[in-house]
């Protein structure tokens, strides 16, 4: 049963999934093509155990080291629980990533893919990768920049044979998200990629009219850290 403290938890996943459900509706769209991904980051074991109470199975964490102290015990205990890094990976982090996450949506220089596909063949492991595009080229912020896109598309999935499964981006924070979340969907469009990860607690309604398949709710569901 899941601690008092973190009730609350229920009635917000329940909000979102409504939510979920009403942009899918208003984009012509269906609810099951987008995968809610809860952000459990910096909160407690027991604030992802109450959603997996409330039925939610896919979380992202953004550290490697905090999602080691947390999910192997609740994959234990949880048949069925997907687990997304969605934070920035070191390449010293690359084979405990690999080992733990399901899948890895921060893929976003040269020498990170290489040495995922060097672990991926060691450990007979393959999660699914999401590159991260810097979306509005900021400086302070990782990924690729849309320029390039097209190569390291083409390097990850042709040249590493690596599971690329989509694009990921964060959009500056103090502009609209839309024009951002369209240029995403070209790229992948134009890469032939099927999902894309983007949309956040405040924008994600907007990101579902540009075909996200994937939104990364935290503070929405879990609340402020």
């Amino acid at each position: 049963m899941a601690d008092q403290a973190f009730d609350h938890i229920a009635g917000n996943l329940a909000d979102i999934r409504r939510r979920i459900a009403a942009a899918a509706r208003d984009a012509a769209r269906a609810a099951d093509g987008i995968t809610l991904v809860a952000v459990s980051k910096t909160h407690p074991a027991e604030a992802a155990a109450a959603a997996i109470a409330a039925g939610q199975t896919i979380f992202g964490e953004n550290r490697v080291q905090e999602a080691q102290a947390k999910f192997p015990a609740l994959k234990a205990r949880h048949a069925g629980l997907e687990l997304h890094l969605i934070g920035p990976l070191q390449t010293n982090k690359v084979r405990e990533a690999v080992a733990l996450f399901d899948v890895i949506e921060s893929v976003d220089r040269e020498k990170l893919a290489r040495a995922l596909a060097d672990e991926m063949k060691k450990q007979d492991r393959h999660p699914l990768l999401f590159i991260q595009v810097n979306i509005g080229e900021e400086p302070q912020k990782a990924g690729i920049a849309p320029a390039e896109i097209d190569a390291f598309v083409t390097l990850c999935r042709d040249a590493l044979k690596l599971p690329v499964a989509g694009l990921m981006c964060i959009p500056p924070a103090d502009k609209h998200p839309a024009p951002y979340f369209a240029l995403l969907r070209e790229m992948a469009r134009r890469n032939g990629l099927a999902q894309l990860s983007m949309g956040m607690s405040g924008d994600f309604e907007t990101a579902i009219q540009f075909d996200a398949t994937h939104i990364r709710i935290g503070t929405a569901i879990f609340g402020a850290r």
